[in-house]
């Protein structure tokens, strides 16, 4: 034992070891689309987060890339949410990233999503222009709309275009085309439009839990006990579950590893990234399964 008082000398040196649990994601593989001298392109499965951040270490896209693939160092272009789905632009040097960053300041790319929206949205090009204010405290955004001379908005300015794919009649399939970037632009733009993203619980209804009521870190309690198989009957990638892995008897979390604040049966936002668009380039990612509806109920109602 190290008496308080001790001071450490030149020649020695201090380890610290960390015993982390981390959210479980989606098994999905991450596929690479492009692979370029100086450019990367991927389709992000949901529930991955880009970067490290949070409780999330290992189960990241940079992560995932860089122990499959070797893939590093990585500059993301652009970023989506954790349960967001599609393309993702990464630069694999800092001059190509740099190219990048100078283009979106000039606002010379153009991006593409596709949403799965409750209801029969309007046929023809519906334009939001309204401000985007997002409350990180409870990690959600709200619109707000100018009231007029005097009457000052806290929000940044945002303006999406929508275009309608395909209905069956109970959900739409919609092209959005944010030309702005705020966070949650797009699900609370489709909200104030009256069509939400059909499984989008955080704009869907009016019944919200704050983040700051619900937590979002591990807590100091034992999680219950079937918590255990939340990713396996999920079908989720764990972190802490590799072959090798000793429960740690100083950790209260051990051996359930879900952390509070992190729903297992969760799924992925119907909101998928299709399309980014430069002045001399283009990537493309192909759609997911969700935004096929039925063909027959949908011919006749197709643009």
């Amino acid at each position: 034992m190290v008496h308080k008082d001790y001071i450490v000398k030149s020649s020695q040196k201090i380890s610290h070891f960390l015993h982390r649990h981390e959210p479980p994601v989606f098994a999905g593989d991450i596929s690479i689309l492009q692979n370029e001298v100086d450019v990367v392109t991927i389709c992000k499965p949901a529930s991955v987060p880009v970067h490290p951040c949070g409780q999330y270490r290992k189960n990241t896209v940079v992560g995932i890339l860089q122990a499959e693939h070797g893939l590093t160092p990585l500059f993301p272009v652009h970023r989506l949410d954790r349960l967001v789905s599609g393309l993702l632009i990464f630069a694999k040097n800092a001059e190509r990233a740099e190219c990048f960053r100078q283009q979106i300041e000039a606002g010379l790319l153009q991006k593409e999503y596709v949403a799965k929206v409750v209801g029969v949205f309007p046929d023809g090009e519906q334009t939001v222009d309204a401000n985007v204010n997002f409350n990180a405290r409870e990690g959600r955004s709200t619109v707000e709309i100018s009231g007029g001379a005097g009457k000052e908005t806290n929000g940044k300015q945002a303006l999406t275009r929508f275009q309608r794919i395909c209905t069956d009649g109970t959900h739409s399939i919609v092209l959005c085309k944010p030309v702005t970037g705020r966070t949650h632009q797009i699900r609370v733009h489709l909200k104030h439009t009256g069509y939400p993203i059909a499984n989008d619980e955080l704009y869907l209804s009016g019944d919200f839990c704050p983040r700051s009521i619900k937590g979002t870190s591990a807590s100091t309690e034992m999680a219950p006990s079937d918590s255990d198989n939340s990713a396996a009957e999920h079908g989720s990638k764990d972190a802490e579950t590799d072959e090798g892995f000793d429960i740690d008897p100083m950790c209260t979390n051990c051996p359930n590893l879900a952390p509070v604040g992190y729903d297992g049966d969760e799924e992925g936002l119907w909101l998928h990234c299709v399309r980014y668009t430069g002045p001399d380039w283009s990537y493309e990612c192909p759609y997911p399964d969700w935004a096929f509806l039925d063909s027959v109920s949908t011919k006749k109602m197709k643009l």
